[in-house]
């Protein structure tokens, strides 16, 4: 009833606030603190309109929040000191006092962990492009504008210092400088077990002639001549000091790359900026190859601007050429996804500048492969059903082809593609595959109808296997390899060409690489629902998310060689988990000392100590626990390459619905350049995906 006997005091609508002289309080304020208040603010009534507008809105969903008005500096001043106050300045001093109040409650709330003040601030993340929530392109179309700078190209070649050597049959000698960059080439990989490979060294030495003056052919005949010694520890020094490199010519090196990054590294792809994968053109150098190329030890030489074809849209800027050159041609071809391309000389493939496996063009790619496998699943057993009926055909086409199809669904082979002879290295896929390739055991280990398979697959990497399969597969293999020679083709009646279009009539869109990504995709999703067990903490999920992804490795032969540092890292892994373990063994011995003081004590500060002591074994030994679990993945993982199925054959959407039901952060799984290739998989799918 005071309150309301103030002259100027006005009511809001919902009884939140008071309005007093110029400004409005909150009612709370009046009855917490009334009798302070009223003894000071006794100034006379001023009559004054509130504006229309009055700088806030209130939102109809915050309706019982107090509303909050923006005040000028001189309105608070000028309200503050209460003009007209029989008590000048006291009303100002409870005001302040109770302002003062409030922000030290307000910091209190927002207190910033010790942890959190030593972390540099995050950047805020741009707006990601959800280009899977828009309308998708005609089929065949790409891209309606595309810009983009070009490629960067290797730097020129640097000549060597007058003080490195070259000698051949003992004495120095002076080399061209075509025939000098070459010949560093090989003192590069002096140290290497390439250089010491026959069919690399004579590969090399053929394209080192050519690069060689008519003086220098004439005089260097024996490769076995040749000293690359002096010029092998020159390039070590180089090394060595690009490790010992300040950190001021280090970040110089790093700002280059920074500007070469933000000036080619990105295109304009309808209206959105779009990260290019490889805007660098790969320097002169020899080829290696996988396992034992026949082309090992070949120059690739230099890409210049006239090798170069640049694709971009006609209303575009096109890139310009280097000075003095000039671009081999300029397409405006919308219906292709590269940048840049041009022919390489080695193998003479069309090599390609594309998208980042994060931008549109390549999620939209990888989405579709994954719903055609999912498309598989549907007629999958209709399809198996069908090759199985044609084992029995009379037609020998028909037999080869299903048994071909069978080994391609079982065990997920490669279809394999027609070589010309003696141009690539002896890989085979399952068309091509021959007799020498396979053996027939009746019975072997214990199981009946064995087949081992034994051959050289994509990248040289061996395949090898033994695999129990049905009867009458067994009875046409026998059949197939009737009077041939060991060099003869098993499926002499079928090719890549033949099996893909039959797999086109069972199913729009099928070939031999989608039963490959179908069934890592439906295994890896069997495999996790085996080996996850609800019970098991982070790292043992993780554990059996990796095993899941090994069976599936497994399955399409993706093998690799142990790293170089592999022992060494794991003799640092166990010296961890044994010094992990004398530390658990000293703090069970403590926590039994301090039961054992506990129950002569008997005081409250004895038992707190045991509670103390039992949460840091428990600690401890999930400490070790999860060493423990990180030795076993890697042991187990020494020769199998997890990230090829995981990027290019399983259906991201499977990892991530495991992610979200069991609680596993999804960077446990993914680092952020598989997140940002992956992301319209984390966004779309939810705990109850099913491929």
């Amino acid at each position: 009833w005071c309150l309301r006997a103030l002259p100027g005091l006005e009511d809001v609508a919902d009884g939140n606030l008071l309005k007093l002289s110029c400004c409005w309080f909150p009612r709370d304020f009046f009855f917490e603190a009334a009798a302070s208040f009223l003894c000071c603010f006794c100034s006379p009534p001023r009559i004054k309109d509130e504006p229309d507008d009055d700088g806030f809105y209130a939102s109809p969903k915050e309706d019982s929040k107090p509303l909050k008005r923006p005040r000028e500096d001189d309105d608070v001043k000028a309200c503050f000191q209460g003009e007209g106050n029989t008590v000048p300045g006291s009303n100002r001093f409870f005001l302040i006092l109770q302002d003062s109040k409030a922000k030290k409650a307000k910091s209190k709330d927002k207190k910033v962990p010790e942890a959190d003040k030593r972390k540099k601030p995050k950047k805020e993340e741009e707006q990601k492009w959800k280009w899977w929530e828009e309308e998708r392109y005609p089929e065949g179309i790409k891209w309606k504008f595309l810009e983009h700078k070009g490629p960067v190209f290797a730097p020129p070649y640097e000549p060597l210092p007058e003080n490195v050597k070259f000698y051949y049959d003992g004495k120095v000698m002076k080399l061209s400088t075509k025939a000098e960059e070459v010949a560093t080439f090989f003192a590069k990989m002096l140290d290497h077990e390439y250089t010491t490979k026959e069919i690399f060294r004579k590969n090399f030495f053929k394209d080192w002639r050519k690069e060689m003056t008519p003086e220098e052919k004439s005089t260097i005949t024996n490769l076995s001549k040749c000293d690359f010694t002096h010029m092998s520890q020159y390039f070590k020094a180089q090394t060595e000091a690009r490790k010992q490199m300040s950190k001021e010519e280090k970040q110089k090196i790093k700002d280059e790359n920074e500007r070469l990054l933000k000036e080619y590294g990105y295109c304009v792809m309808d209206n959105h900026k779009e990260r290019i994968a490889n805007f660098k053109i790969e320097p002169p150098g020899l080829f290696r190859g996988r396992g034992n190329h026949p082309k090992m030890g070949m120059l690739k030489r230099r890409i210049m601007p006239e090798d170069i074809i640049i694709n971009c849209s006609k209303d575009s800027k096109i890139p310009p050429p280097p000075p003095g050159h000039k671009w081999k041609e300029v397409r405006h071809d919308n219906k292709v996804t590269w940048l840049v391309s041009w022919t390489e000389n080695i193998q003479g493939s069309i090599k390609y500048i594309m998208l980042n496996p994060s931008s549109r063009i390549k999620g939209e790619k990888d989405w579709q492969k994954y719903e055609t496998a999912r498309r598989l699943k549907k007629c999958v057993d209709k399809i198996r059903n069908q090759y199985r009926e044609d084992w029995k055909s009379k037609e020998m086409k028909v037999r080869q082809r299903a048994v071909a199809l069978y080994f391609i669904d079982k065990l997920a082979l490669r279809a394999g593609n027609e070589k010309e002879e003696g141009e690539t290295a002896d890989t085979v896929g399952c068309c091509s595959l021959r007799v020498e390739h396979i053996k027939l055991h009746p019975e072997l280990d214990g199981q009946e109808y064995v087949v081992e398979f034994d051959f050289l697959g994509k990248d040289s990497i061996r395949y090898y296997n033994k695999v129990p399969v049905e009867k009458r597969v067994f009875k046409n293999l026998q059949l197939f390899m009737e009077n041939k020679q060991p060099e003869d083709d098993l499926f002499d009646r079928l090719n890549t060409s033949i099996l893909n279009k039959h797999l086109q009539d069972l199913m729009e869109g099928l070939t031999a690489k989608v039963f490959r990504t179908y069934n890592a995709s439906i295994t890896l999703q069997q495999q996790l629902k085996e080996l996850t067990n609800p019970d098991d903490n982070i790292p043992a999920k993780i554990l059996s998310y990796n095993r899941a992804n090994r069976a599936v490795a497994i399955l399409c032969n993706h093998q690799r060689a142990p790293p170089k540092t592999f022992e060494k890292s794991m003799m640092n892994l166990q010296s961890k988990i044994d010094a992990k373990k004398e530390q658990l063994a000293d703090a069970r011995r403590e926590l039994k000392s301090a039961k054992a003081d506990a129950k002569v004590r008997r005081d409250e500060k004895s038992k707190k100590s045991v509670e103390s002591k039992k949460k840091a074994v428990q600690r401890i030994e999930e400490q070790l626990m999860k060493l423990e679990v990180q030795a076993t993945d890697r042991e187990e993982n020494k020769q199998i390459a997890l990230s090829t199925s995981k990027l290019n054959y399983l259906d991201p959407r499977i990892s991530v619905a495991w992610c979200k039901k069991w609680g596993i952060p999804i960077e446990k799984i993914y680092n952020k350049t598989q997140r940002e290739k992956f992301a319209w998989a984390i966004d779309m799918a939810e705990e109850d995906f099913e491929f």
